[in-house]
């Protein structure tokens, strides 16, 4: 069968989708209420005006956000006036990019990839390019840009060889959506590789923009005072996935003797699970403390160091990981004990606390790989081994502060993918 006919059956199949897509937006919804929410937009139905010449940014989850995060000051700086049309397709990342807004832009569900939606949604905001964060790329996206002229860049692009196969399975479709993109930006040699066995014109190889995190000093300071109220060094789960804080909870309970040599932080992923993890705790037996339960954190910490070594705190805020990552002498990496890919180690690193990986972190390899070579990082086969390596890190007093140095020292000589991504752009921004 040809492309076009392909292309025919899979908009058949999208559409056909619908109604169970929306069933799962109002099941979803119960937990997390946005998601409840302006659901025409999916649809390509507004209720806001339109526009025209904005700058199209798509920002699938969280993480995508924080890339956006980063990039879209420099942009706002370079062309001033920018007018924003920032999409998401989950909650976490649409409550983030709430704080990217500013008088002018729009923000709206990501449509679902139907030629109905994707029409209504170009014709009715009329953007001048669009940025794709990393890795969202659908066919009929690509195919309805091209066809009004809409340049369509992927930024800061990443393909893992697990995502890699799977694009392989459907090469038809996977073709039709990346060989139809303007210019795509690999973060390494090997995304580019895999990005052009799909057909993707990569054009340049830039690093990662993860590496130009800004370090926030407020939330730094706040992780030092805390740390500074503990009697025993700090270890962190971070980013945590479903199955990783029980089996985190079980390696605890089999090692009692890492209960006496530091204080144990959960800090999950997603916000909906902050309960769910609460409950986990305490069914292993253990107390749990909630930084929401307190004003800051160094409250927090204060009745933290009067409890029982029994007692796990629980990292259930938002907007605060550069303060626990300041405040932990070593980060178990969530997400990679699962077989998940991992979740960004780039953070903790930057603030001074060196990571524990599991075995499964091909969303971040690269990185993972030179954090291993660098020394910042070390690899180990499951959540048991992981306790063990965390405790034997806190246990180096004496060389804490310059293995806190060489964490940022790494981070600071991996940026620079944002100025390079800049220069890029130029050709493409609206008022060139």
């Amino acid at each position: 069968m040809t492309r076009s006919v392909w292309l025919m059956i899979y908009s058949v199949m999208m559409r056909a989708l619908q109604p169970w897509v929306l069933r799962k937006l109002r099941r979803r919804s119960r937990d997390e209420p946005q998601y409840g929410q302006d659901i025409p937009e999916r649809w390509g139905q507004y209720a806001m005006p339109g526009g025209q010449g904005f700058v199209w940014v798509h920002a699938v989850s969280l993480g995508e956000t924080r890339v956006a995060a980063l990039l879209l000051p420099h942009l706002r700086a370079r062309w001033p006036g920018l007018r924003l049309l920032l999409t998401h397709g989950t909650a976490t990342g649409r409550e983030a990019g709430r704080s990217l807004l500013q008088p002018g832009d729009v923000q709206v569900w990501q449509p679902w990839d139907t030629p109905t939606a994707v029409q209504g949604f170009l014709q009715h905001f009329q953007p001048r390019v669009g940025l794709l964060v990393e890795t969202e790329v659908w066919p009929n996206w690509v195919q309805a840009c091209r066809a009004q002229g809409v340049p369509l860049l992927l930024l800061n692009a990443r393909m893992s060889e697990h995502s890699y196969r799977k694009a392989q399975r459907l090469r038809v479709l996977s073709q039709a959506a990346y060989a139809g993109l303007s210019e795509v930006w690999a973060q390494t040699e090997d995304d580019a590789q895999r990005l052009r066995g799909l057909g993707a014109p990569v054009t340049a190889v830039l690093g990662n923009v993860k590496f130009d995190v800004h370090i926030d000093e407020r939330l730094q300071a706040a992780g030092v005072l805390a740390r500074g109220r503990l009697p025993r060094p700090v270890v962190m789960l971070a980013s945590s996935r479903e199955g990783e804080e029980q089996n985190f909870l079980d390696a605890l309970r089999r090692h009692p003797q890492a209960l006496s040599l530091a204080h144990w932080l959960i800090v999950p992923r997603h916000p909906q699970r902050f309960d769910e993890v609460a409950g986990l705790v305490q069914q292993a037996d253990f107390s749990v403390l909630r930084r929401s339960q307190f004003e800051s954190l160094a409250q927090a910490a204060a009745s933290w160091a009067s409890s029982g070594e029994r007692t796990v705190l629980l990292g259930d805020s938002l907007g605060e990981m550069g303060a626990y990552a300041s405040m932990a002498q070593a980060t178990l990496m969530g997400g990679s004990f699962e077989p998940l890919g991992g979740q960004n180690l780039i953070e903790p690193l930057a603030y001074g606390s060196p990571v524990v990986v599991g075995p499964h972190t091909f969303n971040f390899e690269q990185a993972t790989l030179e954090a291993l070579r660098a020394g910042v990082a070390v690899r180990v086969g499951d959540v048991a081994e992981g306790v063990q390596a965390a405790v034997n890190w806190t246990q180096q007093q004496a060389r804490d502060a310059a293995c806190s140095q060489r964490c940022r020292d790494f981070v600071q000589h991996h940026a620079g993918a944002v100025a390079r991504s800049l220069e890029r752009l130029t050709p493409w921004m609206p008022n060139t």
